[in-house]
């Protein structure tokens, strides 16, 4: 079951059914929000029991991913104040990153057939796609 939820800064989508702890997608979706520069250092980040209620999961795994984080250096916590964007930024894997774009093209192909799209419609339409993208570069 997949549920995506917006939490204040970061949307986050949490796939149940994929084998991959939900603690680690939550850290892979925040180290991928700094990475991408959606997260800057200095944002807060939502409150590990409201990020719970949120996500209908169990306040211990917030904070684990936090915590992780925070052992890293990625986030910063304040007692009283939050949780926060430190100044580190994850430094992606080879394999970490190509998990996540096999995450994402599992996601992508998942959604497209539940709209009744079979597999050569899908070839066709990111060929599309890609013919475009180098027209748009060569104006």
């Amino acid at each position: 079951m997949n549920s995506t939820i917006s939490a204040g800064i970061i949307n986050f989508t949490l796939d149940q059914a994929n084998g991959v702890p939900v603690y680690r997608q939550i850290i892979r979706q925040i180290e991928n929000g700094v990475l991408s520069g959606r997260l800057k250092t200095g944002d807060r980040l939502p409150t590990i029991r409201s990020l719970a209620v949120d996500l209908k999961i169990n306040p211990n795994t917030i904070a684990k991913a936090y915590g992780e984080l925070e052992i890293r250096g990625i986030l910063a916590t304040q007692v009283g104040s939050g949780t926060y964007i430190a100044d580190k930024r994850p430094e992606p894997e080879e394999d970490a990153l190509e998990a996540k774009i096999r995450e994402a093209v599992v996601r992508f192909m998942r959604e497209m057939e539940g709209l009744g799209a079979d597999k050569r419609e899908i070839l066709r339409l990111i060929e599309d796609y890609g013919e475009e993208q180098r027209g748009d570069q060569s104006r």
